[in-house]
């Protein structure tokens, strides 16, 4: 491995490709101890994971999902109809890392069969509580084994904001793929990387030039961070292809622009089994 062309001492290959041929991308942190490696075979951007990962901060409250007042359950609703746009044929769908379960909702409403998979088990009592829709507490490789998920049951399988934060993203999508339909497709959402944004403040804090102050309890959650590029690598690996492409943020003047010019800081994509 290589830390700006020098050779580092750690044993690390990229998590996509397997190369070792990595380069420091970026630092988070007061002491710049989390450090990222943008791989230089597939351009994803490995969190060394031996320095810790928080991934508990995301799944600590419970929003109502059916306060429509809540500005992630917006995101949400805009989601869902990215979502009915493409495909407005109902069918089942299963939503990973459902959070509180409002695009289930949604889904719901609008005709789909529904059910959520959740890594908490708090959240997923509470998303089964208020909207009795049944939400599993599992990995998607535990979930993939069991019997209550046969293989090529859904037509649709959404990943809102979990993709960045999986250590193994090729076994996770090929397990996807594997309970989908023939014909079935996945949404995500996730960081767009090599965003206008992100570049701007890696720049700035390369020069000295701006500084984010960390709680000292601070630890990294995303384990991987794509771009367009690098996105297409793992997809390509696990035998999907791209159906739609889109950058976003949370200003609708903003994403006017980013949906023709994709350097938003968010992406939403749809791909579907080849």
């Amino acid at each position: 491995m290589r830390v700006n062309g020098e050779p580092d001492s750690m044993e690390m290959t990229c998590r996509l490709c397997g190369s070792r041929d990595l380069t420091l991308h970026y630092t988070q942190g007061n002491a710049d101890e989390f450090r990222f490696y943008r791989c230089s075979c597939c351009g994803v951007v490995n969190y060394d994971l031996s320095a810790g990962l928080d991934q508990e901060k995301y799944s600590r409250s419970f929003d109502d999902p059916l306060d429509d007042t809540i500005p992630s359950n917006h995101a949400q609703s805009i989601t869902f109809q990215f979502l009915s746009r493409h495909l407005p044929d109902c069918g089942r769908l299963l939503d990973i890392g459902c959070g509180n379960g409002r695009l289930l909702h949604l889904a719901q409403v609008a005709g789909w069969t529904v059910e959520g998979l959740e890594l908490s088990a708090f959240l997923a009592e509470s998303v089964s509580m208020r909207l009795g829709i049944p939400v599993t507490v599992a990995d998607i490789g535990a979930f993939e084994r069991t019997a209550r998920s046969p293989r090529n049951t859904y037509d649709c399988i959404v990943l809102r904001h979990v993709l960045e934060h999986l250590p193994d993203p090729k076994s996770v999508m090929a397990g996807i793929r594997s309970l989908l339909t023939a014909e079935g497709y996945v949404l995500l959402e996730f960081p767009n990387i090599e965003c206008l944004d992100f570049k701007l403040k890696r720049w700035l804090r390369k020069k000295h030039l701006s500084r984010k102050l960390y709680a000292p309890s601070y630890r990294p959650g995303h384990c991987n961070e794509y771009c367009r590029s690098s996105f297409q690598q793992l997809i390509d690996r696990t035998g999907f292809e791209l159906v739609t492409w889109q950058t976003y943020s949370h200003n609708s003047m903003r994403d006017r622009l980013f949906n023709h010019w994709h350097i938003g800081g968010k992406v939403r994509t749809i791909i579907r089994r080849n």
